[in-house]
């Protein structure tokens, strides 16, 4: 992160993290709250040596975490945002470069993130299928690896499928606000809205299509390998409250759109090498993919995919 964009951020929250006191009644400015949080999130080292550095006591930097956290999560429309009717166009063509798949407006995936024990009546619930405590976090990226929409609130047992049938965004696609389609993997049941590829492809045009929907897909596992990267925390597990590290990931979200945007600005692509092996366990939904998506992804090949059409469009780039 560029000193300039760091300046612009501290200047954005300054009014809602400033001042604090801390445990020996001195003032901890804003700048240092700041810098102190984003060492944290990017080192991922024990809250302590961080305290140390910055000449804190760790109670006092679990609550500067917290505060900080909040305060760039409450700007997330400003920075979270699904393109507008005149970016789709643009965001379209992108995800067109990668394989040639049409009307492509994002990449969707759930990823979890490592939590501490939750407590309360039911901790289990957060218990994820690897055998750890996590939040299943959904992601839609855009082809620059650009965060689109995040939800962070859900168990580490909730299924991905469960997540996106009950969040906003497919509402939204429900209500026809949104023009465009979504790639994702088996984990989620074929529909209008979402292209899943096919299990058992027969033909040509289908075996066309599941090799261009992997490549328009891997988009996301690449953002979630840039991110993880950025921000280490993640590999070492979010040590917090809970409520703290839903703001967490919201909050480092923010920035790596931030650091996306800078670099994209001046044409430094240089993350594009990471990649993120850690979440491909595919849920074969067979029997349960739903009749109408069945036929919305029949017609969608039929119509992009068969060998004349194919070929006429691979002449085109």
């Amino acid at each position: 992160m560029r000193k300039a964009t760091a300046e612009r951020i501290i200047q954005m929250i300054e009014g809602q993290i400033a001042p604090f006191i801390n445990n020996r009644g001195s003032p901890i400015s804003a700048t240092v709250q700041f810098l102190a949080t984003v060492r944290y999130l990017a080192k991922g080292a024990y809250g302590v040596d961080i305290a140390d550095q910055h000449g804190l006591s760790q109670p006092s930097l679990s609550n500067i975490i917290k505060r900080v956290s909040q305060a760039l999560a409450a700007h997330r429309h400003r920075f979270i945002n699904f393109p507008t009717a005149e970016e789709s166009h643009q965001v379209k063509a992108d995800f067109y470069r990668f394989a040639n798949c049409p009307s492509v407006i994002g990449a969707i995936d759930g990823t979890h993130v490592k939590i501490k024990c939750p407590g309360g009546d039911y901790p289990l619930l957060y218990l994820n299928r690897k055998g750890y405590y996590s939040l299943n976090v959904q992601v839609v990226c855009d082809a620059k690896c650009k965060i689109r929409d995040i939800v962070a609130r859900w168990r580490g047992s909730t299924h991905d499928s469960r997540i996106w049938n009950e969040c906003h965004l497919r509402r939204r696609f429900m209500h026809g606000e949104i023009d465009g389609v979504l790639v994702g993997d088996n984990g989620y049941q074929c529909s209008r809205y979402i292209l899943t590829p096919l299990l058992n492809p027969q033909t040509n045009a289908e075996q066309r299509y599941n090799t261009a929907h992997i490549r328009t897909r891997n988009v996301i596992e690449r953002t979630f390998g840039i991110w993880k990267n950025r921000f280490r925390c993640f590999f070492n597990g979010l040590n917090l409250q809970l409520e703290t590290t839903k703001a967490v990931i919201v909050a480092t979200a923010i920035l790596h759109n931030l650091i996306i945007q800078e670099r994209l600005d001046n044409d430094d692509s240089s993350d594009d090498e990471y990649d993120d092996d850690n979440d491909r366990v595919i849920y074969h939904n067979d029997g349960r993919e739903h009749v109408q998506g069945n036929l919305f992804r029949a017609r969608y090949i039929d119509t992009h995919f068969n060998e004349i059409l194919y070929k006429m469009c691979q002449k085109c780039l």
